[in-house]
Formats: structure tokens, sequence, C-alpha cells
């Protein structure tokens, strides 16, 4: 995992780093990283110019370090200082953007850039709030961002994608102490997944799932195969009233009547490991009823997605609800789901928000989205993991049933439920992405999974 620092956090790492060297030194690496890095993005230094646009701080001050080594190199640098900036600067090889860095707050009008020159942000765009990722439309256009120590929050949601182009990390020294936020990468499949035991058999990664109804079978499906796809060893799937229609011949079916299923299911599911309940179910009163019934009864690990997340009803109802439960659980809710229970929507700051909930809560709390925000209920460091996988070829019916599907196997296999839903964010981001570019769909998802899985394994 990648620590993400927020603005006080990069203060304190600063300050430590201060302890042992000096703020010049410092501002030496993080400029020569900058210069270092325009190089690269031009190809090299004869015959090329540059326009750096420095402002008073520490990112005016490391850009004009860079500014400095690129003269050497023999680069044409132009020096303009942000508070006295011309409305559109004359035409060059490359842009440093160096006004201002992650202690900016207000609007920034950044200067017009010639049609198709790169622009280098030091940390992050000038104009972007460096741990929510909003943004006023003046703010810089990056193409590149060279950021210190860690990534920023600002970088990775909101404005800030968009605006940050392609970022490095340069690592200056500074350090990133305990940050309170990490970003999932590819490696932590290895690290966090356990292989199967030897001696191990269908039931010990057994999941539970409660999914579907008439007219809603496919999403009984797609989380049946996400989870087998997954490493659920054995499906107990049951859906109410068990409607005709496509069936995972894999799953092993729990009957259950169209109501007063609760008992059932539980029965069904005694055995396995963890338990998937909401997608598809539906949302009428006696359906809800039910789901409640189960929430409050499983002793298993519970994944709540969907129709599961409507059935909780609102904070004070849910706060009750989850309340009674012993096992751990993890919400699913994309942004109007989490409005709902929230009584708001997320804030810009979607870490913020996902923590607020799961504190609310006493639950984990998986807060979809292009930046899919994980936080746990306790005060665990780092109590946020993200994914930044997200695709926006995901934007399509049924592909929150695969991961519902996915984050149950993980359980299952006794991955602890902060990290299974941030390890099932990651590699249903990551999985969709080796798909094809257009004209994915949920049932696509499983099979990509289990290959991105499968490589992962090996190379741990």
């Amino acid at each position: 995992m990648k620590p993400v620092l927020t603005t006080g956090e990069m203060r304190a790492a600063d300050a430590a780093a201060l302890a042992q060297t000096s703020h010049d030194t410092l501002v030496a690496r993080a400029g020569t990283a900058v210069g270092v890095a325009a190089l690269r993005i031009m190809g090299g230094s004869y015959g090329r110019r540059v326009t750096v646009v420095a402002g008073k701080g520490s990112n005016g001050a490391d850009a004009r370090v860079a500014a400095a080594l690129l003269s050497r190199r023999g680069v044409r640098v132009t020096v303009l200082e942000a508070a006295d900036q011309p409305g559109r600067l004359v035409p060059c090889d490359l842009v440093i953007d160096g006004a201002y860095g992650t202690g900016f707050h207000g609007r920034y009008d950044a200067p017009s850039v010639p049609d198709g020159t790169p622009v280098l942000s030091v940390d992050l765009p000038s104009g972007l709030d460096a741990d929510t990722g909003a943004a006023a439309d003046g703010a810089v256009q990056a193409t590149h961002t060279v950021t210190f120590a860690a990534p920023k929050p600002g970088l990775l949601q909101g404005q800030g994608p968009r605006l940050s182009g392609h970022v490095t990390v340069a690592d200056i020294g500074t350090g990133t102490g305990t940050p309170a936020a990490a970003l999932m990468e590819d490696g932590d499949t290895a690290a966090l997944l356990p292989p199967r035991p030897r001696a191990s058999h269908k039931w010990t990664t057994a999941l539970g799932i409660a999914a579907g109804s008439v007219g809603m079978e496919g999403s009984a499906v797609l989380c049946t195969r996400g989870a087998m796809a997954a490493g659920a060893g054995m499906i107990r799937l049951g859906t109410p009233g068990d409607p005709v229609g496509p069936w995972p011949v894999e799953a092993v079916r729990a009957s259950l009547t169209t109501h007063r299923w609760a008992g059932a299911l539980l029965a069904a599911t005694s055995r396995c490991r963890a338990l998937v309940i909401g997608p598809g179910l539906g949302t009428d009163s006696a359906t809800a009823e039910e789901i409640q019934a189960v929430v409050a009864s499983s002793p298993l690990p519970l994944v709540v997605d969907a129709d599961g997340l409507t059935a909780l009803g609102d904070l004070a109802a849910a706060q009750f609800l989850l309340g009674l439960r012993s096992a751990p659980t993890v919400l699913t809710p994309h942004d109007g789901e989490y409005a709902r229970l929230a009584g708001s929507p997320p804030g810009d700051d979607r870490l913020a928000s996902a923590r607020d909930l799961a504190r609310q809560l006493g639950v984990t709390v998986l807060l979809k989205g292009p930046l899919t925000a994980v936080a746990a209920a306790d005060h665990s460091v780092p109590d946020v993991l993200l994914s930044a996988a997200g695709l926006p070829a995901l934007a399509t019916a049924g592909t929150g049933d695969v991961l519902s599907g996915i984050i149950g196997a993980f359980l299952a296999r006794g991955v602890d439920i902060h990290h299974a839903a941030a390890l099932a964010a990651h590699a249903h981001g990551r999985a969709a992405a080796s798909g094809r570019p257009q004209g994915l769909v949920a049932g696509d998802l499983p099979d990509l999974v289990a290959a991105y899985l499968g490589e992962w394994s090996r190379r741990g």
C-alpha cells in the first residue's frame, strides 16, 4: 500500500525531516526532481525553452531550483512571478507551474498556455485543494505532476485526476510518518490474499448469498460468479420465491419462500464463512423486514449491498440494527445510498465522508466511486484504504453485484473485513482495465477477475 498524505500530515513529515536536515536541502531535492522530470518530458535540453511560474512559497522555491538546473543544461528559461504573470504565456516547450502548493486556499486563475504545450506542476496543480480535490475553473490544467513524499488526497479525488495529468512521486527524504490513508496497489493482492491450505475443502471458504428476485435473477448470478472467480469454494445461494431463470450450475440452491425466508437463509448458510445480502432482492416492506432479521441475527461476517442498504433505513435505524450484530459488517453504498443512510450526500472529501459514516455506524464503509474509499469503524492506522482503479467502463448495470461477491469471497477466505473490501475494489477495477475498452458488461468481469488474481498470486 502506498501512503497518502493530507496537508497536515505532509506538514508534520516536513517538520520531522527538518530536525535532521535543512530546508534548503529539501528544496534542492524537490527542485532537482522537478528539473529531471522536465528534461524527461522534453526529451532533452538542446534548443528547448521553458517558462516557469513561481510563487513566494516552497513551491516557488522548488520551481526556481528546477529553473536553475535547466539553465545549466542549456535550456532557455524564463521565470515569471506568480503575482505578476501575464494572462497568456508565450510559446515554449514546457511550462513549469510552481505558483501555489498544498497550503493554497481560494481561487487561482492560471495564465493561458499555448495549445499543445505540456505543463509540469510542482507537488500539485496550482488552484487545486490538496485534501479534497476541489478546484475553481481557473486552476492549472497540468499534463504532468511531480508530487513529493506521497500522493495527496486531492490528486486522487474531485478534480485532481483531471487536472494533475500523469503523477509521479519523488522521494525527497521527508518520510511519510503514519498517515491515516493508504492507496491499494497490485502487490497487495499477493500480500493480503492467503493461499488455500493444502488440506482445504469446499466448506473451508464457503459463502452464503441472498440475492435476486423475480425479474432480477441476474443480480444473483453476477454476485455468485464474482464470488466464485474470487475463490469461494462453495456458494449457498438463496433467492426468495425460487424464480425460474438462469442459475449458476456450481451454486447450491437454498430454497427460500417468497415471504418469511430469513430463518431458512440463516439455517442454509450456517456452515458458511461469510454472507452477502441485498443485490436484487427488492425494496418492498416485507423483503426489508427479512433483510433486517438476517442482518440482526447472522453470526457471519456480512456484506450489505444494494437493496440491503435500503432495508437499513435512515441513520438512526441503521445504528440500532447494526448495533445488534457481533460479527463484522461492510456496507457498500454509492453516493445515492450514502445520502439515504447519512442524511446528506458525500462531501468533496470522500475519505472524510466514508470515515464519518463508518464511525457513526460502527461498521466498515466502502464508498463507491472513481476513488473508492474504504473506512474502518475503529481507529486503526491507516483507517481509510483507497482504490483508484475505478473506470467509467464500470458504470454499467450489475458491476456492483460482482463486487459484492468478490468481497464476500475474500471474507470467506479469511481476509479481515477492512482489507477484504479494499482489495476487492482494487481487483474489480484492475480486472476491468484488462477488458475490452468499449462495451464492457458486468458478465465479463468474473473471468477478468479470476485472471487478475491468478496472475498476482503467481507473482507472490
